[in-house]
């Protein structure tokens, strides 16, 4: 989680968002930041994540009861609100 991002107000937002118990969704925020701190920085220190990879992490982790859909509802709606917040970006 990101030094810029109130997790709080992050979890509420996600859960008006996508009807996700707040419990749920900060055990798939958990896991998404196991998994980016596990991935590989390029030669200029970026780390390139591929949704489908994460969505596939998440999902398979025993503790999560979730489907893929909803967690990629979760993982979207958690790109909106840090985009909106000038904190994340896509690379073309």
């Amino acid at each position: 989680m990101s030094d810029g991002v109130n997790e709080q107000e992050l979890v509420e937002v996600l859960s008006a968002k996508t009807k996700v118990d707040p419990k749920l969704i900060r055990l798939v925020l958990k896991h998404e930041q196991t998994f980016i701190n596990s991935a590989k920085a390029d030669a200029k220190g970026g780390v390139d994540i591929d949704n489908d990879d994460l969505v596939d992490y998440v999902v398979a982790q025993r503790d999560l009861k979730l489907d893929e859909l909803a967690v990629e509802r979760i993982l979207d709606a958690e790109m909106d609100y840090l985009m909106d917040k000038g904190l994340a970006g896509y690379i073309d």
